[in-house]
C-alpha cells in the first residue's frame, strides 16, 4: 500500500452538497467544438464511458425516494429509494437499460442524490457499476435500507454485488479516520477494477472475484496551515501503466488547490497541479490528459460552471478545452470526441454531452 502522506485526516464532505439550486440548463450549440447534447432529462448524471456496442452509458444517482429518510452530508434531510439507473444512448435516442439502483438524495427536491457514480465494461463484456454513499458509516448501519449502497455491482441478467467497498472501509479503515465510503469511479483492468472511494479517501483495487486491497491511502494535506481532504475522485490507469488520480479537495475548497498524482511501484508523485473540483479524468490516444472540473471557480464560488481541461502527456502545460459546462459529473473520451455528463446534480435537468476535441 501506498500512502501519500503521514498526515492525520478529518471526515470527508460528501458529493451530496455539490449541487446549486436553480442551476440552468446547457443549451446545445452549433458552434464547431461547442458542446452538443446527445440525452436530456436524467437524473443526477456521473460517470460515463463507451461500451463495447459503441454507445455511451451514463450512471445516473436517481432522485432518493420518499422514505427512510435521515440526515443527509450536510446535515438536511435525504431519502431514500430505488430511482437510481444506468442509460444508453445510441443514434436512435436514449433509454435506461438497468433500473431499480438504490439512491438517496435531498428531501423534496431529489438535487444531490447519491447512488450510481459510474459505469464500465470488463470481463466478457459485463457491465459493472459503483454505487456511492458518502455518509459516516456508524449513522448509515442505523438505516437497513443503505445496506445496498457503497457497494460495486455487476448487471449480468440480474444484479449482483462483487464487492461490499462500505463494509470494507468499516472493517480495515485504510486511512485511520472516520469510517466513510463513497465509491466514486470505476476503471477496468484484465484481472479486476480500480475503485477511487471519494469517502475513504483511497484508491482500491478489487478483483473479480471480490477481493479488495489498497493501492493508495489519501490522509490530508495542509493549506495555509489547515487540514484538507485530499478526496480521491477519479482513478485510471495512464499510457505508462502508471495509476493517475484525480483530486476534489475538501473544505476549504480552495481555488487552483487541484491535484492530478501519478502513482507506480515508486510511489506517489505530483504529475499536474492549479485545477479546482476535480470530478474526472481520461486518456486520449494521443496520451493527452483531460481534466473536469466540476466547479472551475470552487465549490464555494456560488458559481457552476465547470471546465473541460487538457494536459499535455508531461503534465506541464495545459489548455482549455471548453468551460460551456455546467457542474459537470463525469467524463469519457473515445476517438475525436469527449463525453460529459452535464448538470449531474439535478434531476430530470442532467445531460450527456458530445464535445469535439481538436487533433
Amino acid at each position: 500500500m501506498i500512502r501519500l502522506s503521514a498526515v492525520r485526516s478529518v471526515a470527508v464532505l460528501g458529493l451530496a452538497g455539490l449541487a446549486l439550486a436553480g442551476v440552468p440548463t446547457a443549451t446545445a450549440n452549433d458552434d464547431s467544438g461547442a458542446p452538443e447534447v446527445i440525452a436530456h432529462g436524467l437524473d443526477n448524471p456521473r460517470g460515463l464511458t463507451v461500451g463495447p456496442d459503441g454507445a455511451v452509458y451514463v450512471a445516473e444517482s436517481g432522485a432518493g425516494g420518499a422514505r427512510p429518510c435521515l440526515p443527509g452530508p450536510e446535515g438536511g434531510p435525504v431519502c431514500y429509494g430505488k430511482s437510481g439507473a444506468v442509460t444508453r444512448i445510441d443514434d436512435a435516442g436514449q433509454h435506461r437499460v438497468v433500473t431499480g439502483l438504490p439512491s438517496i438524495a435531498a428531501k423534496g427536491s431529489g438535487a444531490s442524490a447519491l447512488g450510481p457514480s459510474d459505469v464500465a465494461f470488463g470481463h466478457r463484456g459485463k457491465m459493472y457499476i459503483t454505487v456511492g454513499l458518502g455518509l459516516e458509516l456508524d449513522a448509515a448501519k442505523k438505516v437497513p435500507a443503505l445496506a445496498d449502497m457503497g457497494e460495486l455491482i455487476v448487471a449480468h441478467r440480474k444484479l449482483r454485488t462483487i464487492a461490499d467497498l462500505a463494509a470494507f472501509e468499516d472493517t480495515e479503515n485504510p486511512t485511520g479516520d472516520e469510517r466513510d465510503s463513497n465509491p466514486n469511479s470505476v476503471f477496468p483492468t484484465k484481472k479486476g477494477f480500480i475503485v477511487a472511494d471519494a469517502g475513504g479517501n483511497d484508491v482500491l483495487k478489487v478483483k473479480r472475484n471480490g477481493r479488495i486491497d489498497v493501492l493508495a491511502t489519501f490522509p490530508n494535506r495542509k493549506v495555509d496551515g489547515m487540514p484538507m481532504d485530499v478526496v480521491p475522485t477519479s482513478a485510471v490507469v495512464g499510457p505508462d501503466g502508471a495509476l493517475y488520480v484525480g483530486e476534489l479537495t475538501g473544505f476549504p475548497f480552495p481555488a487552483g488547490g487541484a491535484r492530478v498524482y501519478r502513482i507506480d511501484y515508486d510511489g506517489v508523485e505530483l504529475f499536474a497541479k492549479g485545477f479546482t473540483n476535480i470530478i474526472d479524468i481520461a486518456f486520449d490516444e494521443d496520451d493527452n490528459l483531460y481534466v473536469l472540473e466540476i466547479f472551475k471557480n470552487g465549490i464555494t464560488s456560488g458559481d457552476p460552471t465547470g471546465a473541460l481541461i487538457r494536459v499535455d502527456e508531461d503534465g506541464e502545460d495545459w489548455e482549455l478545452v471548453t468551460d460551456d459546462l455546467v457542474t459537470p459529473g463525469g467524463l469519457a473520451i473515445h476517438g475525436d470526441h469527449a463525453y460529459v455528463s452535464n448538470v449531474s446534480t439535478l434531476p430530470d435537468k442532467g445531460e450527456v454531452v458530445r464535445i469535439e476535441l481538436d487533433d
